[in-house]
């Protein structure tokens, strides 16, 4: 198996005073407050100090933050898992050791050799280069890589250099080593294995889930958890029964800007949220999922047989579906499950939208005329009719132009990518005494929020701005950057050995994979579809 795709807070229920009460008590003081600040010198006129500006600029960020009464505090700083006993080492096994599995193997605590090595020369090169010393410094997970399998040689053979590697991260010992194997079933049989990562295509994501739940195998599965929507229930019912821990691979719901935003969200900061915008556009042959093909591809080296199990279609040996299978539906989904899915489980984790009620998808194969059959450029509108909300989603892989997420409120509107940027709407309602009095500046950021900076500010500058329009594959945990790849697998394994749920659970992938099921149906059936929660089907 191979894979190559991309590497609560308490609610504030204190009563509101409505725009332009000019009452007793603290609307008073409030609005005594704003008149205040508004005769302070704070563009810095002639004659006032730098002093004087920030003095006023603080008092500003501070009547904000009360007013809206979100904090700046960051997530804990992490709990190391290091030195434990034996006992509780988990055993783990590798099922697709392409890009993503690559990656989450590493993340888990055991890099490849040649890996290390590079990294090594790179920071030879550029002192500045300091990859490899922040992977070293992430905790040990206290795993064993006991188990891989993968249907290309070269990668089988990789995973295993890995699993013995001396080179890893807390400081963890070498490992043992691990045992190849041809087929998954064949490693799901080893009592001592206790969980499996699965980053193979899409097409074995379905039936490798229900065989390790049914073998009592903990599960981490790259998205999407399904290649079609036919397979959703039965891997959900599978998951439930066994009672095994299972986490869907959307590490970016370790993202500290996602648990602020949600916070920002639920202190009702942006008033009635009415419709979301997201996207995914790319530039460039990779992201187009034109991925290399390895030299020692062949015949030989390459399970092809296997690999077309469970395959929408049966076809002669292909290099290019093999290597680059994104681009068909015989073994992904294109867009919806690869793209589409991280935003939407975004939008989930921040407002808990929960399935829409229908999805209306359009697009087509306008710019790679390579053979693919899934669509190049895709938009897809859902609908939530019980909570007047419209999700908008589209994506091009024939431009590079960034344009985030942005969540559309009547008294604020927010931008979400690794940090939050909140502005206040010209016309909101609840703001309107803080235009007013020009305490809030609707052309100016009323809330940022920079993981690793200083956390939650008001009234930014436009340098300070930059920072809060990043999306990368990284967060901070008290001041230190971390792979969230590899705190999604601490949050799973944390789950095995302490109980409680993960962050990305069963319930949470059947929401993604019918939704972004949903997109792909109507796209393929040129036509509106809605989800019908008592028949639990898409019709």
């Amino acid at each position: 198996m191979s894979d190559q795709n991309d590497p609560k807070a308490p609610e504030d229920k204190s009563p509101k005073q409505s725009a332009g009460d000019s009452g007793s008590g603290a609307g008073v003081d409030r609005r005594s407050l704003f008149k205040g600040l508004a005769t302070i010198p704070v563009l810095g006129a002639l004659g006032a100090t730098a002093w004087a500006k920030r003095s006023a600029d603080d008092a500003k960020r501070q009547a904000i933050v009360d007013e809206l009464g979100v904090t700046g505090d960051a997530p804990a700083i992490i709990d190391r898992l290091t030195s434990r006993p034996p006992s509780d080492r988990i055993n783990v096994g590798i099922i697709g050791y392409g890009g993503e599995g690559e990656a989450l193997v590493r993340a888990a605590g055991f890099p490849a050799p040649d890996w290390v090595d590079t990294q090594r020369q790179a920071q030879i090169n550029d002192p500045r280069n300091r990859r490899l010393e922040e992977y070293l410094a992430h905790g040990d997970l206290n795993l064993e890589l006991t188990g891989v399998c993968d249907l290309f040689d070269h990668r089988a053979n990789r995973a295993v250099a890995a699993s013995s590697i001396e080179t890893r991260p807390g400081g963890a010992p070498a490992g043992r080593g691990a045992t190849r194997y041809q087929r998954y079933t064949e490693m799901l049989e080893d009592p001592d294995l206790d969980a499996v990562i699965i980053a193979t295509p899409d097409h074995w994501h379905a039936q490798i889930t229900i065989d390790a739940a049914a073998a009592g195998k903990h599960v981490y599965c790259e998205k999407a958890m399904t290649r079609t929507a036919d397979e959703v229930l039965p891997v959900v019912n599978a998951v439930k029964e066994s009672g095994i821990k299972f986490q869907l691979g959307h590490q970016n719901r370790q993202l500290e800007s996602h648990e602020k935003a949600r916070e920002v969200y639920e202190k009702e900061i942006l008033g009635p949220v009415t419709l979301i915008e997201t996207t995914t556009n790319r530039n460039d042959r990779w992201g187009a999922w034109v991925w290399d093909i390895h030299p020692d591809g062949n015949p030989d080296t390459i399970d092809w047989a296997q690999f077309q199990e469970n395959a929408g279609h049966d076809v002669p040996f292909s290099l290019e579906r093999f290597f680059r299978w994104r681009c068909w539906f015989d073994y992904g989904t294109g867009l919806g499950g690869d793209l589409l899915s991280h935003e939407y489980d975004a939008v989930n984790q921040i407002m808990r939208v929960g399935i829409p009620k229908s999805a209306m998808a359009s697009g087509g194969i306008y710019h790679y005329k390579d053979g693919r059959d899934v669509p190049d450029t895709f938009q897809v509108a859902y609908e939530y009719p019980e909570r007047d909300l419209t999700l908008l989603y589209s994506a091009t892989l024939a431009s590079g132009r960034g344009r985030g997420k942005v969540f559309m409120g009547h008294d604020a509107a927010m931008e979400v990518g690794s940090g939050v940027r909140v502005l206040a709407e010209p016309l909101s309602t609840r703001y309107a005494d803080m235009i007013e009095e020009e305490v809030v500046d609707p052309d100016r950021p009323l809330l940022t929020y920079r993981p690793g900076f200083r956390g939650l500010d008001a009234v930014t500058t436009a340098t300070e701005e930059y920072f809060a329009s990043r999306g990368l594959l990284f967060t901070y945990r008290g001041g230190q950057r971390v792979s969230t790849l590899w705190l999604h697998i601490k949050d799973w394994l944390d789950t095995i050995r302490f109980g409680g749920e993960p962050a990305c659970n069963i319930d949470r992938g059947f929401e993604e994979a019918i939704t972004c099921h949903m997109a792909t149906m109507s796209y393929q059936l040129g036509r509106k579809v809605e989800w019908d929660p008592v028949q639990q089907q898409i019709v």
